[in-house]
């Protein structure tokens, strides 16, 4: 859905990318030096790391920041339809003719030096937003933490950890506590940090760090998450807890600061795609027969749970059509649905990413649900959903596939 130019743009990085991806800050840092170092130039920052739930939490801080009337940036990954999605100029989505300029002039600092396309991408929204006035800027991490391109921010107005659990096991491995260290690495000397309730060796690792940095650290309470209003934008239990986060942040912010009836009314107004989203009156929905059609781009059994547990609240039938990357715990995420997805059809991912094959991915779904098929499209998955005359169907298990959806169905978010 990108314009022609802006495609065009962005394929001028395609020809620095390194062979091998290597979790380092050298190179953002070297072109941003060439930049004149935007990033000292930059608003009171909130930096957002952790495994689940960091997007809905940058929702939340967003939409709590705007109803006491602040300008926010926020920077996000990945997109689901368009680019510019990924970057928020004081409350819009960058526009076309601007993030090309930027991005011709970060590419012209690189002078060839290899860089990653997140890195790039990052150096872009840095550069743009150290010269578009606001309050606050929202940025979250991309992957890991401590040698994520968005980690060359020195002085964050406030670190902010969301729950820590396995994914990228590529890159981060399997080792929880190394996990959770990576995370961690957000956390600057002296700043402020907010964590989410965490897992035992995880809340360790953090609260560690942050005790060797003199980061004073604030740990979400179940008394925080009842503070939050019983209904908040984002459906499910998880999303109280993601608001009680968000909620908890603006609170030990102190510069800008945000009353807490602001708190409460962005508790309720925040928009997420993707996140448990009702799909309107579409291409999509209309194949599903007249059952409601839910979207969901989690992709790992943390989010899973958190799914199963709003599809119990919600009762009824449920059929799953799902596509997920090759490199996900494909039976951690399927084991969740156990006894609440009466069928799974798989199909495979948006094009261009890594697809698990969907006879594979049914054959791993089969040992928790043994409905399960592979489909070699999803109108023909939707299709035989919609025979089957469920309540609902859900769409899930990648942000890609969600993204894919979400244009399909002419629901483009802005």
């Amino acid at each position: 859905m990108d314009s022609a130019a802006l495609t065009a743009a962005l394929q001028t990085f395609e020809g620095l990318y390194p062979k091998t991806i290597e979790l380092s800050l050298d190179r953002i840092e070297s072109v941003l030096e060439t930049l004149g170092r935007p990033q000292d130039k930059l608003p009171p920052t909130i930096h957002v790391a952790g495994t689940n739930g960091k997007g809905s939490t940058c929702a939340y801080l967003r939409a709590m920041a705007e109803e006491a009337g602040l300008r926010v940036h926020v920077y996000t990954s990945p997109h689901l339809v368009r680019f510019n999605e990924r970057t928020r100029l004081a409350g819009t989505l960058i526009e076309d003719d601007a993030l090309i300029e930027w991005i011709r002039r970060v590419h012209d600092a690189l002078e060839g030096r290899p860089i990653t396309r997140f890195e790039a991408t990052t150096a872009v929204a840095l550069l743009a937003f150290s010269e578009v006035p606001a309050d606050l800027l929202v940025l979250e991490v991309g992957l890991g933490g401590r040698f994520d391109a968005t980690n060359i921010i020195d002085h964050p107005a406030l670190s902010v950890i969301t729950p820590v659990d396995f994914d990228h096991k590529q890159f981060l491995g399997s080792d929880l506590a190394f996990i959770a260290g990576e995370k961690a690495g957000i956390i600057k000397p002296g700043r402020p940090v907010v964590s989410a309730i965490q897992a035992r060796v995880c809340g360790d690792v953090i609260a560690r760090q942050a005790a060797e940095l003199e980061a004073p650290l604030t740990v979400l309470r179940m008394e925080d998450i009842e503070k939050v209003p019983e209904r908040v934008a984002l459906p499910g239990t998880h999303q109280r807890y993601n608001a009680a986060l968000a909620g908890l942040a603006m609170r030990t912010l102190n510069v800008p600061s945000v009353p807490d009836g602001a708190i409460w009314n962005g508790a309720q107004s925040a928009v997420w795609p993707a996140r448990m989203q009702r799909l309107s009156d579409g291409p999509v929905t209309r194949l599903g027969g007249g059952a409601d059609v839910w979207l969901d781009g989690g992709h790992n059994p943390h989010a899973a749970t958190a799914i199963a547990e709003l599809l119990r609240e919600m009762g009824g039938r449920t059929i799953m059509v799902t596509a997920m990357i090759a490199s996900k715990d494909h039976g951690g995420f399927f084991h969740p649905f156990k006894g609440v997805v009466e069928a799974v059809h798989t199909i495979p991912n948006a094009p261009g990413h890594a697809s698990a094959a969907p006879e594979t991915l049914a054959e791993t779904a089969r040992a928790f649900l043994p409905n399960a098929t592979a489909f070699g499209a999803l109108e023909a998955a939707m299709r035989a959903a919609a025979d089957l005359k469920p309540d609902r169907i859900l769409i899930g298990g990648s942000l890609y596939l969600a993204g894919e959806v979400l244009a399909a169905n002419q629901e483009i978010p802005v």
